[in-house]
């Protein structure tokens, strides 16, 4: 679902709202399937310019040790042997640049940061909405996506060469609300 609302109108300081939306992945499988998970515990902020893309900015923070495949097992050896949560508790993205290439979507660049190794990674954002809450705060919402390959940033365990593709999609459904 698409909408047409004017991106100056959406200048200001924003939130996550954590409780709507989902940061997750997916991975496929050496077999053919795909394993698919997200990260339950997050936070994020941005300053989006409507008007001027490239002078807003965004952090986001995910507790690495809440990734979620709904297999906990699978979870414990994700956390500890791909991520490393022990000596790398988050993994992060910090935006360094934006676009707008059509009415609903933006290209953002930025710096992801997993297991202390630090790549740039662009997402391609869908505006799906912007609707003023029973408060009257302004709440919008983006999805988007990326592939990258996790041997980039040292994403890998030794023991299991193959059985997990390298190639990862990330998958952002954002839910934000302005503060300002």
């Amino acid at each position: 679902m698409s909408t047409t609302i004017d991106f100056s109108e959406l200048t200001g300081d924003y939130v996550l709202d954590t409780a709507r939306t989902r940061i997750g992945f997916i991975a496929r499988h050496t077999m053919g399937t795909k394993v698919r998970g997200n990260f339950g515990e997050f936070e994020g902020s941005a300053h989006l310019d409507g008007d001027e893309p490239s002078k807003s900015s965004a952090q986001l923070t995910i507790q690495a040790k809440t990734i979620d495949t709904r297999n906990q097992q699978r979870d414990d050896l994700l956390g500890r042997k791909f991520l490393g949560v022990d000596d790398h508790p988050t993994i992060t993205f910090t935006l360094t640049g934006a676009e707008r290439f059509d009415q609903n979507n933006v290209k953002i660049t930025g710096d992801l940061t997993v297991r202390g190794v630090t790549r740039p990674v662009t997402v391609d954002f869908e505006l799906t909405g912007a609707k003023n809450d029973p408060q009257g705060a302004l709440r919008v919402g983006f999805t988007g996506s990326a592939t990258i390959n996790r041997k980039d940033w040292g994403v890998h365990w030794r023991a299991a060469p193959g059985m997990v593709g390298s190639k990862v999609t990330l998958e952002f459904d954002v839910a934000a609300i302005r503060q300002s």
